[in-house]
């Protein structure tokens, strides 16, 4: 089982929301006044197409019989099935076995975990687990399948409703330990990631990954799963797709060549569908099968404003491996899985250094030739002190020997992070170790995370030592560049449009395109994205409509005419953004609309799913629909103050403004230090006529947030109101220090300085309001009347 979608729950502060719930937060964030009412949307009518083509997946039944099942593999594939039956992927998802778990839970043991305890034991010949369920009084649970086999194991437990819910509880059958996933995390019943609540569901988290064409078939009326698969486990035909039409041609046809129904996979398409299991990512359609495109079921979370990765493009959160390959210099240059994993046992083809040495070593004519020992200035297994090779020897590699050493290109370039208290895995990024970009930005260098003892420093003094001006690359540059972003400093905006123009790879150029959000609203930030919307790549187009989606309803025709022509993208990521940019207005009889109306409805099953359809309601003018929706999200995740959030300014627009107010309160309860909250309930406060409460919690949100520069400047007229226009005029400059691209803020700091009698700082604030927006008619008309005085 996974943890990763946990991290997308709505309970995420806003700025750390990942690319699924992005649209929800930006399209309602942007609802809110700039000072302190909400508006009313307008609901656009629908354009007509008699015409549409319609999307659905295919016939359970028709796709399930296609498969023959991996035990009819066996006769004439025998090794790659022995492989396979043992491997990480033949034992994905099991049922219960005397022989692999009997150690587990007999004899009978307890593990206290936080406040808590669970206790595992084997009762005539059934496997039990005893723990807090949904009452938070200790039941017994009965055990009936298995998922995953090494580092961990956790147990599945049905519930009613079709659900089946995975133990947070797992066993390590290395250690023959039970332990708790989370750590030291107390989590209750109730809360949306408790081992009964729906972030530990295996219907949604975990069953299209460890089994084989899985159909989720959520029923959305009932709440309940009608879950099937064609295989339990990863099986063989989930990487070679239904191979039943084979079985029957071969027996039909015994020594004869050339099946008409195998169609071998190209390298990208084995790429493709590695990765629809290993990434962070929002399902489109439910239902990839091999040799699809990625992009055309799955919206792929990437390196952006929030703390899912690192800026330089490492792991953070649970990201799986293929984001980070495909933003490495290893995939740009052509390499694939397979290269490194043999696909059936999905181990490494060779070990240690030999693996990146087949490519990386003397001889070697498609990669730079590298010595690992002058390289890596550590000592190398198998190299003498002057890097020539003394030893290839696989009989006498002892792994475990020269575990964690320098010299092993992994350790470096490869760097492990546990995930689940025990499951330690390898990023894939492939990326340099920089110890600068630790001291300045925090990101995480190999050097220290196995030289734990010393400092960013003296890691930063050798490899300055070692490799000089090689450290200063373009690695170094473009996440320098992206930290900056993250953190709204516009210096980082020239580079980040370098980056979208000229970047060769295609990932950074998405990556890029994503962080320009914070100045899409420049006209010339918003006109190159127009036209790099003939870029090549789909993740590209996909971050660029999205990022220009967040302009909302002050969207140019230009603009809003880029997006509606990505309505026929020959991807269906960018055409499902684009629908999900131009709701409003979206043709309800168009293959786009039948697209996302199938998404929002496959991920219904989730609160995000909730917030997706509210907003899709929402942007069509449905606000009662749209108000269902986000209470049901609410519901399902009572701990998430993220969706209070959202369900408040809802209800602000519905003209229910004490509604509104209680649902922040109630948000700012569960996240006292977010200054965003704060902000939205000052403007709550001052919508009921609670100027006094207002200008409070406004204050707050300044001092949670100084960089905050909407609470900045409604704190500065708050302030004015309030009769005290210095303490104004302090806040507007400070507001105009975080946000030097509003015109409004150097306005409303001149009118306060004119009634002051302060004319020389007027007139200059004015001027600097009409600088930034020229066509500013009441800056112009108060500088006209100010050089008359």
């Amino acid at each position: 089982m996974s943890t990763q979608k946990e991290r997308s729950n709505p309970s995420t502060p806003k700025k750390r929301l990942s690319v699924w719930i992005k649209l929800t937060v930006f399209i309602l964030g942007a609802l809110a006044a700039q000072a302190i009412f909400f508006k009313r949307p307008q609901q656009l009518a629908p354009s007509a197409n008699k015409s549409a083509q319609t999307f659905s997946v295919e016939d359970q039944a028709v796709t399930f019989a296609g498969y023959g099942g991996s035990a009819s593999c066996k006769e004439c594939h025998e090794e790659a099935y022995k492989a396979w039956a043992t491997s990480h992927h033949g034992l994905a998802e099991r049922l219960p076995s005397a022989s692999l778990d009997e150690a587990a839970f007999s004899p009978a043991r307890t593990i206290h975990h936080a406040t808590q305890k669970t206790s595992f034991l084997k009762t005539n010949s059934e496997f039990e687990i005893i723990t807090a369920g949904l009452s938070n009084a200790q039941q017994s649970f009965p055990v009936e399948r298995v998922l995953g086999h090494e580092p961990l194991r956790q147990m599945l437990v049905p519930f009613p409703g079709g659900r089946w819910q995975v133990t947070e509880a797992a066993y390590d059958p290395r250690s023959n330990e039970w332990f708790n996933v989370y750590g030291d995390e107390d989590r209750r019943p109730g809360e949306w990631g408790h081992w009964t609540g729906r972030g530990m569901n295996w219907n949604t988290m975990c069953a299209t990954c460890h089994n084989t064409r899985v159909r989720k078939n959520y029923d959305a009326t009932n709440d309940v799963f009608h879950t099937a698969m064609a295989e339990r486990s990863v099986s063989c035909e989930s990487c070679h797709g239904p191979m039943k039409a084979h079985n029957d041609w071969q027996r039909a046809n015994k020594g004869r060549s050339n099946d008409p129904t195998v169609r071998k996979l190209t390298r990208d398409q084995m790429l493709h569908t590695c990765a629809a299991c290993h990434s962070r990512r929002a399902e489109i359609t439910g239902d990839p099968k091999p040799g699809d495109n990625f992009f055309d079921h799955h919206l792929l979370s990437i390196v952006d404003e929030s703390d899912l990765f690192f800026a330089d493009g490492q792991v953070r959160d649970e990201d799986y491996e293929f984001t980070a390959f495909l933003g490495s210099r290893m995939f740009h240059k052509g390499v694939r899985c397979a290269d490194c994993h043999e696909p059936h046992s999905a181990k490494v083809r060779l070990l240690g250094n030999m693996m990146c040495m087949s490519c990386h070593g003397s001889g070697a004519t498609n990669a730079p030739i590298i010595n690992p020992v002058t390289h890596s200035h550590h000592k190398v297994f198998g190299y003498d002190a002057n890097g020539v090779m003394t030893n290839n020897d696989l009989a006498n590699y002892k792994p475990d020997a020269i575990k964690e050493t320098g010299g092993e290109c992994v350790n470096c370039h490869m760097p492990q992070t546990t995930y689940m208290q025990r499951h330690s895995r390898h990023d894939h990024g492939f990326t340099i170790p920089d110890p600068l970009l630790t001291k300045q930005f925090n990101i995480p260098n190999a050097c220290n995370r196995c030289h734990a003892d010393k400092n960013a420093d003296w890691s930063l003094a050798h490899v300055e030592k070692w490799y000089g001006d090689k450290m200063n690359r373009l690695t170094r540059t473009r996440a320098q560049t992206i930290a900056r972003a993250r953190l709204g400093d516009d210096s980082a905006r020239v580079t980040l449009l370098k980056m979208l123009q000229t970047d060769e790879q295609d990932y950074w150029r998405a990556v890029a395109a994503n962080l320009l959000e914070h100045w899409v609203s420049e006209p010339q930030i918003a006109s190159a994205l127009v036209i790099k919307l003939s870029d090549t790549n789909a993740l590209v187009r996909q971050n660029i409509i999205q990022t220009l989606g967040l302009l909302g309803e002050t969207a140019t025709p230009d603009v809003r005419e880029a997006i509606n022509s990505r309505l026929k993208d020959p991807s269906r990521n960018v055409r499902i953004v684009a629908a999900q940019s131009l709701s409003s207005s979206l043709n309800t009889n168009s293959l786009p609309f039948f697209e996302l109306q199938h998404m929002l409805n496959h991920n219904a099953d989730q609160p995000t799913g909730q917030m997706q359809l509210g907003v899709h309601e929402f942007n069509q003018g449905n606000l009662t629909n749209a108000l269902r929706h986000f209470q049901t999200a609410a519901k399902w995740d009572a701990f998430s103050p993220g969706i209070r959030h959202e369900l408040a300014v809802l209800l602000s627009h519905m003209g229910r403004p004490r509604e509104a107010l209680l649902e922040l309160q109630e948000a700012i309860r569960l996240a006292p230090r977010d200054a965003e909250f704060r902000f939205k309930l000052a403007l709550a406060w001052n919508e009921l006529g609670e100027s006094a409460k207002a200008l409070a919690e406004l204050e707050q949100a300044v001092k949670l947030d100084p960089r905050h520069a909407r609470a900045g400047y409604n704190l500065g007229l708050a302030r004015n109101a309030a009769g005290n226009p210095t303490g104004a005029i302090e806040a507007l400059l400070a507001a105009e220090s975080s946000e030097p691209r509003d015109p409004a803020i150097p306005y409303a700091r001149a009118t306060i300085h004119a009634r002051l009698g302060q004319m020389d700082d007027a007139r200059r604030a004015a001027r600097c309001a009409l600088k930034l927006n020229p066509q500013f008619t009441e800056a112009s008309s108060l500088l006209e009347q100010l050089q008359t005085r």
